[in-house]
């Protein structure tokens, strides 16, 4: 009796063990799969910036190009007519508006997402109305048409790096953080070409680094 006892007890306590192994391993087959579809669904759900990065690529090359070619041969400089530096202005605003968005896509549009997205669609604007602000006090304290002519060039641009390079820094996405840090790089060193050059060299620098991440980015974008 007490060995048909024990072999009955042995028997539980194997099974049971049995149920516990398949219990485990059914969990831990669970958290992979649910592992692995939250990543498809983040590959999935998460923006792309490749036609933004394509279209603002083209029109840095088109629209700084024909700036550039607008006051090429003025000896001395005298600038470009406002009209012409409304259009400058206007592509590297929605070039940074349409980030903003994308941004805002990729990480959400409720909660702290949201109001993360807020505030930085707020200081892309505030950034952007210091500008020219700034450009106006420059004009007003006696600056060279020269120097304002450099700031606008360059000012946009430096607007537009910061945007990236602050944004994509918070979520790691790393080809956009690139893309703002080598903007920062051309704002900062493109003046050094002159109130003439400065457009060209931003034309080919910004314009070509936009397209180069909109060709790379689907292979490095994270996961």
């Amino acid at each position: 009796m007490n060995e048909k006892a024990g072999t009955t007890g042995s028997a539980g306590m194997e099974e049971a063990a049995g149920m516990e192994d398949g219990t485990t391993m059914g969990a831990a087959e669970a958290a992979v799969i649910m592992q692995e579809a939250g990543q498809r669904a983040r590959q999935q759900l998460r923006v792309s910036h490749r036609g933004t990065f394509t279209i603002w690529g083209l029109g840095l090359l088109v629209g700084y190009g024909g700036l550039w070619l607008g006051v090429r041969g003025q000896q001395p400089f005298h600038g470009m007519p406002p009209a012409a530096f409304a259009v400058a202005a206007l592509l590297s605003t929605a070039a940074v508006m349409s980030g903003v968005a994308e941004a805002r896509a990729d990480s959400g549009v409720g909660g702290l997402s949201a109001i993360r997205q807020r505030i930085g669609f707020l200081s892309v604007l505030a950034g952007l109305a210091a500008m020219f602000t700034l450009e106006g006090a420059l004009a007003h304290a006696g600056a060279s048409r020269a120097v304002t002519g450099v700031f606008e060039a360059s000012a946009p641009i430096l607007v537009a790096g910061l945007f990236y390079f602050i944004t994509s820094a918070v979520q790691l996405d790393w080809p956009v953080l690139g893309l703002g840090a080598w903007l920062l790089v051309v704002a900062a060193a493109g003046g050094f070409a002159g109130p003439i050059g400065v457009w060209a060299v931003d034309a080919l620098a910004a314009g070509l680094a936009y397209l180069l991440v909109a060709a790379i980015e689907p292979w490095v974008r994270p996961a």
